[in-house]
């Protein structure tokens, strides 16, 4: 038999408040949860600012690029040719002498009183042997006379003979002294610029000192290295001679200086896989100093033919390959494709494009450190410049070839 409880009016309202507060409570729970899972969904990645510019194709004579070192054409270590002691340096550290100019003066004295005594020597060997040659003379009237034995005859010729040798050698004894006397005005061998003095005035010298040394300067070699293929495109040592070359120095724009190929070494070397060139430039302004760096362009000849071209800056490296980011897409929702290029040498500024890279294609030139493969991108369209310049923004990309 069932039983219906009735509850008091009071309790019903308090039940039922309780009830309703429960509800209230789970909804608000409910829409707080949803707000979290909103805020802790993660964004879509932003595009990232990059300015890009058009690859361009252009026809070009196109040169390939060494480094190198400038040297001098000649080189002389000074060193003294007789021992002493220093009497007087006569030049200026750096400044530019002659061929035959007295840069060091070693005392004299001892070697001016040699060169007298073996000249007083020689004077007196050949006296005497003058005395001789007059007896042998004497001895062969006699002798045509039968006046003195044959004997005798032999013996003055052999005498004369003896001392006619002793004077030549007293003779070159004192050619010798005479020469070391001079050699104590040490001399410059070469015209060119002095290096400064290593020994000064009062200090004792002999031949194995370097007093200082003498460079030419004008003309000049640019020594550097290339490969395999530059070997083979200037056609070997026979046809390489004519042809030109550029050179600039650090801190200096594109390559101001010129000349031609002198040298181009008979052949590859094995274990490097390169080739020794030299050219030969003039040198009258005195910049092109013996041991300065250079950047050597050689020229490929009058023909031209068309090549793509980019920036250099546009150019990232990944291990041992080279790769570039093309800009694809339309209606501001542009993408950052990687592509992988072969390159070529540097041509006014701008990097040749062997293979990969279209012309017209879009490819991120400032901000490549901001761009991910796939990743969406920003751009601003720039004009291609060679990497020297700034890139400045200007209008922004709508398509990509």
């Amino acid at each position: 038999m069932n039983q219906r409880i009735t509850l008091p009016p009071r309790l019903v309202r308090v039940v039922s408040l309780f009830a309703l507060l429960a509800v209230v409570a789970a909804g608000s729970l409910a829409l707080s949860g949803c707000d979290e899972t909103k805020a802790q969904a993660p964004a879509g990645p932003s595009a990232a600012p990059v300015s890009v510019a058009a690859a361009i194709e252009r026809q070009v004579v196109e040169t390939q690029e060494f480094s190198g070192r400038i040297e001098a054409v000649d080189h002389a270590e000074i060193r003294p040719r007789v021992s002493g002691t220093i009497d007087a340096v006569r030049f200026a550290a750096g400044s530019v002498v002659k061929k035959g100019d007295v840069l060091v003066v070693i005392d004299p004295r001892p070697y001016r009183a040699e060169a007298d005594r073996a000249e007083a020597a020689a004077a007196s060997a050949l006296a005497k042997a003058g005395l001789a040659q007059t007896e042998l003379d004497r001895s062969k009237r006699l002798l045509a006379d039968n006046a003195i034995a044959q004997r005798d005859y032999d013996e003055r010729l052999a005498s004369s003979k003896q001392l006619e040798a002793d004077a030549r050698a007293a003779r070159a004894s004192a050619d010798a002294a005479r020469l070391n006397l001079e050699f104590t005005q040490v001399r410059s061998p070469i015209s060119g610029r002095v290096s400064k003095a290593e020994v000064t005035a009062g200090n004792l010298v002999d031949p194995s000192v370097v007093l200082t040394s003498v460079v030419s300067s004008d003309p000049i070699y640019a020594s550097f290295e290339g490969d395999e293929q530059t070997f083979s495109r200037l056609g070997g040592p026979a046809r390489a001679l004519d042809t030109t070359v550029d050179v600039g120095l650090v801190g200096e724009e594109g390559f101001p200086h010129h000349g031609r190929l002198e040298f181009i070494d008979n052949r590859v070397d094995p274990g490097t896989g390169s080739v020794r060139l030299r050219a030969l430039l003039d040198n009258k302004d005195g910049l092109l100093a013996a041991g300065r760096f250079a950047r050597v362009s050689i020229g490929g000849g009058e023909q031209k033919h068309n090549v793509v071209l980019i920036s250099e800056r546009a150019i990232g490296t990944d291990q041992d390959r080279k790769f570039v980011y093309v800009v694809s897409g339309a209606d501001k929702n542009f993408k950052a494709e990687y592509r992988a290029i072969r390159v070529g040498p540097l041509v006014e500024g701008l990097r040749v494009v062997r293979s990969g890279l279209a012309p017209g294609e879009q490819i991120v030139v400032n901000g490549l450190q901001r761009v991910r493969p796939g990743a969406p991108v920003a751009p601003q369209l720039v004009p291609m410049e060679a990497s020297t310049r700034a890139v400045v923004p200007t209008t922004v990309a709508s398509s990509s070839q």
